[in-house]
């Protein structure tokens, strides 16, 4: 026997709502007749909605636009200040918080790096609340409405976490956070996360198919595809993927694997061992890559060690195109905005010789926009997204 589930006048006024919020969100500002276009809804439908909306405190007019011929169009936009969101970067090396408005603008971030932690749980989790409690501090907590963290690895149900390369197998790490903090929390993997921040508001948005390579410590990559309200989200193993067999160790245990030759301490490490001398990781790693970066401008070492990267990422840049046929590629994270600006044509060469002319040619490779907070705010668009889902309503 067939089910039927009827929506009732409730259920259909709060997707209606849900979805005018949504388009509103990631596309504005915009008018009520693009919301209406946009939608498929009727103009009707649309004003009440706006209404309730402004009413609510969510949306505010923001301006105006001429029109073809007519009045010119009111456009509408979230409100800033309608709440605050706290977003939380767990990565290797360090906990990074950042406090941002609604519209995902910074207002404040803190970092703490991992050293002596012995990246135990309960060490990281104490750095993480630390962290919280100081972006918060003089503020208004009751005015923060989502906290989200991005882990570097698999979140289950009940905020479950493996991590291999943190050495975390079935951490209930939320369990370690919930009972300190009065918002609701929110868990993910922090290369969808940073995936999400990229096509909400960065170099991702308007894509039909954007790959955003998380590159870091690790190497990540999350292919983000249009929806009709947000952008599906996925993530891969892209680090992990060979590019060169029986190459240099990987921390996974094989070898060849293009983190090996692209991750933050990968670099690192191959440039110290071009010039003997003991390799800087952990927290200072950054540092060291962008010490790095400044002595490729010449011939050298840095230049070597640099050219070998941009060829083996152009190299996984060209198997992702030929795979998935994306129509841009985002480098972010943290090694792709210091080595990034540097690397960057060389990227482009090798993917034009590595990937089918074809796909290439329709794939435009860039620079993410985010800043060094990047995967921070990526982690602030999960209580953002679900309050896009309550069609923003906190409670």
């Amino acid at each position: 026997m067939t089910q039927v589930v009827r929506q009732t006048t409730r259920d259909l006024r709060r997707h209606n709502r849900a979805a005018l919020l949504s388009s509103l969100y990631l596309r504005g500002p915009v008018s009520r007749l693009e919301l209406v276009a946009e939608s498929g809804l009727s103009a009707a439908t649309v004003t009440n909605v706006v209404s309730e909306l402004i009413a609510d405190g969510v949306v505010a007019e923001a301006g105006s636009v001429e029109s073809d011929g007519g009045r010119p169009r009111t456009l509408l936009a979230v409100r800033p200040d309608f709440g605050h969101v706290v977003g939380v970067d767990v990565g290797e090396t360090h906990v990074e918080v950042g406090l941002f408005d609604c519209a995902l603008g910074t207002l404040g971030t803190v970092r703490h790096p991992l050293v002596g932690t012995r990246l135990d749980p309960d060490e990281v989790a104490g750095l993480v609340r630390t962290g919280i409690a100081e972006v918060l501090e003089g503020g208004e907590p009751d005015t923060v409405f989502g906290v989200g963290i991005g882990v570097p690895g698999a979140v289950r149900d009940g905020g479950i976490v493996h991590a291999p390369t943190l050495g975390w197998r079935g951490v209930a790490f939320a369990d370690l956070i919930d009972p300190h903090i009065q918002a609701p929390l929110h868990l993910d993997n922090r290369a969808r996360t940073l995936g999400q921040a990229e096509t909400w508001r960065g170099a991702g948005r308007g894509a039909e198919r954007a790959i955003v390579a998380l590159l870091g410590v690790g190497v990540g990559a999350a292919v983000a595809t249009a929806g009709r309200s947000h952008p599906d989200i996925t993530t891969s193993e892209w680090g992990h993927t060979v590019v060169k067999a029986a190459g240099a160790a990987c921390r996974c245990g094989s070898h060849g694997c293009l983190e090996a030759y692209v991750g933050t301490e990968a670099v690192v490490r191959r440039y110290a061992e071009s010039v003997d001398k003991e390799p800087v990781i952990g927290d200072e790693s950054d540092v060291e890559l962008a010490h790095i970066v400044e002595e490729a401008q010449g011939d050298g070492p840095a230049a070597d060690v640099l050219a070998e990267a941009a060829e083996y990422l152009g190299i996984g840049i060209a198997n992702l195109i030929n795979l998935l046929s994306p129509d841009r590629v985002v480098l972010s994270g943290s090694a792709g905005a210091i080595m990034g600006p540097a690397i960057l044509p060389a990227v482009r060469d090798a993917v034009g010789r590595h990937a089918l002319d074809y796909l290439a040619g329709r794939t435009e490779v860039v620079l993410g926009r985010l800043g060094p907070e990047a995967v921070a705010l990526g982690a602030a668009t999960l209580p953002i997204a679900q309050l896009l889902a309550n069609g923003g309503r906190t409670g």
